[in-house]
């Protein structure tokens, strides 16, 4: 049993949080929202009334929060930054999708004060986080990997070392834009179908068993009334926010710019999450992408 600190209990790290306390750990949470915190506690979390409280005697530290900005003012930019407060050899675990750059100036900083830090961003949805299958894509050195695999092994199925710090950031933002080319074509394919005829339902299954299968036909059909307990059976609620997807697909194009990597399909999709989330659109799930070819 580890005492962890979690900061960040939002779609993803409230459920984080929970199965950490599923698997025995002891977890001292906090976020802004009393609303998270209140569920937190009825998870088994010790809620507590600051980040800087919540990481008091802690060895290790879990931070799911939703931009670099948000990571970088926590542990070392803001008054009472985190590093602060931990002893030499505590370890953090940033599960937040950020760029890569920041996550490498973060591991700097983290070396000089003898203090352990890994990227660590997930994939497989709220849904993962829920069921504890998520999968984690760490960037750090083999030692700090190795440290912090039992801890991510109480949240996920699937842990991977991608490299050194940065490298999970890297590989994150590779997926997320794949996912958002897949799901911007499973949108288009399933709206084309229904508007000439189809079934959406018949069409997807026919989909899955053809060379057209993705994850998004797969587990997380945009189609409202096609599959139960996904964001599209209860209005795009819930899940990975439009803006999220936006975000993420700024940090893809930033990469691509710093690595010259051409990105024709990559564009296109945040155009189309751009002109989405421009309608309104930002807090709902980002397979309600489905409603503008709608």
């Amino acid at each position: 049993m580890a005492s962890i600190g979690f900061i960040g209990l939002g779609n993803m790290g409230g459920p984080m949080a929970a199965n950490l306390v599923k698997a025995g750990h002891q977890v001292q949470a906090f976020d802004l929202s009393a609303d998270a915190l209140s569920i937190a506690e009825q998870a088994g979390c010790q809620v507590m009334r600051s980040a800087q409280d919540a990481v008091t005697d802690a060895a290790i530290v879990i931070t799911m929060l939703p931009a670099g900005k948000h990571v970088k003012h926590l542990l070392i930019e803001s008054e009472q930054a985190l590093f602060d407060a931990l002893s030499p050899g505590a370890l953090v675990i940033d599960c937040s999708t950020i760029d890569a750059q920041t996550a490498r100036e973060i591991a700097a900083v983290a070396q000089q004060r003898q203090i352990d830090f890994v990227d660590a961003p997930v994939s497989g949805g709220v849904g993962g986080a829920q069921a504890g299958t998520l999968t984690f894509i760490v960037g750090g050195s083999q030692a700090q990997y190795a440290t912090a695999l039992p801890i991510l092994q109480g949240m996920g199925k699937n842990i991977f070392h991608a490299g050194d710090h940065g490298a999970g950031q890297v590989a994150k933002a590779c997926n997320n834009m794949m996912l958002a080319i897949l799901m911007a074509g499973t949108c288009e394919a399933l709206s084309m179908g229904i508007k000439n005829g189809l079934d959406p339902a018949v069409l997807s299954e026919i989909m899955k068993q053809s060379s057209g299968n993705n994850w998004a036909l797969q587990v997380y059909n945009p189609v409202t009334g096609v599959m139960e307990n996904v964001p599209a059976s209860r209005d795009y609620q819930g899940g990975f926010q439009v803006d999220l997807m936006f975000k993420d697909l700024g940090l893809a194009m930033d990469l691509s710019q710093q690595s010259a990597a051409a990105t024709p399909m990559g564009s296109a999709a945040r155009a189309l999450f751009n002109l989405h989330k421009s309608q309104g659109n930002g807090g709902l799930d980002f397979s309600s992408l489905i409603r503008l070819y709608q």
